[in-house]
């Protein structure tokens, strides 16, 4: 990839673009991020770029991430993720909002909001019965398989259970206006995860299709 940034969720709003047309957006505070590792082929058997986003105090890091940090010579990170850029970085080098322009095509990484215990209509979006006082089928998942053969339920088989809080990726959103003095981002649309949550930005990987 050839840039990403951490950032966490702020919120949504409506702006107005050029065109007078009202734009549903996400707004992500994004950066600045500093580079805490360079990996190598030769030390780590891979290449990539570790970075830390959003300053804690030093109680908050236990022992082995703040040695990781004082031999960075950096400050302690709340969040640390490593993405696999182009180009040359050193420790100690800040990633900001402005790896990213307008009318950019981004992929969005987060994690998706919990809705604890759910059935299978709100889970995977089966139909229900019907609702008239007779029925005795109104919201349940149906039929779960035959009786005799196989006489089993089938792995994979959609029925009630937890829902959210899974990782969740959504492609090719749209960058609609970057506030480099701010540090923030608007996205065009919704980004998983509830507010002050981390938020992975990275260039999409449909771009040119």
């Amino acid at each position: 990839m050839k840039k990403a940034i951490l950032a966490t969720k702020v919120g949504m709003t409506q702006i107005f673009n050029e065109a007078g047309e009202l734009v549903p957006v996400t707004v992500l505070q994004a950066g600045p991020c500093v580079v805490t590792q360079v990996k190598t082929i030769e030390n780590d058997g891979y290449e990539a770029v570790q970075v830390g986003f959003e300053d804690i105090r030093e109680k908050l890091v236990n022992k082995p991430v703040k040695g990781m940090f004082d031999k960075a010579g950096v400050s302690y990170k709340r969040y640390v993720r490593e993405f696999k850029l182009e180009g040359e970085y050193s420790v100690k080098d800040e990633i900001k909002v402005d790896v990213f322009e307008a009318g950019d095509k981004i992929d969005a990484t987060a994690i998706a909001k919990g809705k604890g215990f759910q059935g299978a209509i709100k889970r995977h979006g089966q139909s229900r019965g019907p609702m008239a006082h007779g029925s005795k089928y109104h919201r349940h998942a149906g039929s779960n398989g035959s009786a005799t053969t196989p006489g089993r339920v089938f792995k994979g088989k959609k029925m009630p259970g937890h829902m959210g809080s899974v990782r969740v990726t959504i492609q090719n959103l749209e960058v609609v206006k970057i506030d480099v003095e701010n540090n923030v981002i608007l996205v065009k649309g919704a980004v998983p995860g509830p507010k002050k949550s981390l938020v992975m930005i990275k260039d999409t990987v449909k771009s040119g299709k």
